[in-house]
């Protein structure tokens, strides 16, 4: 069992609150100090560890209690701290919203990194979903060539994973924003 020194509620929130929250309630404990985070969105699962990775913060693991997840994060001394990055290659909805109506681009990808539930109820036609958490072991999926897309519900999981794939190789990568959140184009289901 792992002793937290804060404990955090984000039970009811999705992306981005319990990322602000976590560096809310990071900013306001010692370095070494443990935080507790409740969570019931299933997207923490991806964007806690990667937003830790960014900064230098230690994930140190979660565990499932029914619906809720219950994550650990210890808090990074100054000198393992990293400054958060934005992805720098964004494009706004509207910009690919013209692109797919142009359908020039026959190597134009829209990956979609939102939870399967999150797709399920409404994600770009053609959107090809990789949720954050698994996006490292199914980069085979993708082609490195190919005008790659990244969205989610507000971008910023999406900024998260374009940064990987940059970092993994692939050359033509942008982040869209603000994502699903502000998409009005056509919608895809699948129940």
């Amino acid at each position: 069992m792992i002793k937290a020194d804060a404990v955090l509620d984000c039970q009811g929130m999705s992306c981005p609150m319990p990322v602000v929250q976590t560096k809310k309630a990071l900013d306001a404990l010692m370095p070494g100090q443990v935080l507790e985070i409740r969570s019931t969105d299933r997207g923490t699962l991806a964007d806690l560890p990667a937003w830790a990775k960014n900064t230098g913060h230690h994930y140190l693991g979660s565990t499932e209690e029914g619906r809720l997840l219950v994550h650990y994060i210890r808090k990074a001394d100054s000198h393992e701290l990293k400054p958060m990055q934005r992805y720098p290659h964004i494009v706004h909805n509207e910009e690919l919203m013209q692109k797919l109506a142009d359908k020039k681009d026959r190597n134009l990808v829209v990956l979609d990194v939102r939870e399967p539930a999150e797709y399920a109820f409404g994600h770009i036609p053609g959107a090809l979903s990789i949720p954050l958490g698994e996006l490292e072991q199914r980069l085979a999926e993708l082609n490195c060539d190919d005008d790659i897309y990244v969205i989610c519900r507000t971008g910023n999981r999406s900024d998260m994973a374009a940064t990987i794939l940059a970092e993994r190789g692939f050359k033509h990568v942008w982040n869209v924003v603000p994502g699903m959140s502000g998409w009005t184009g056509p919608l895809a289901k699948r129940l």
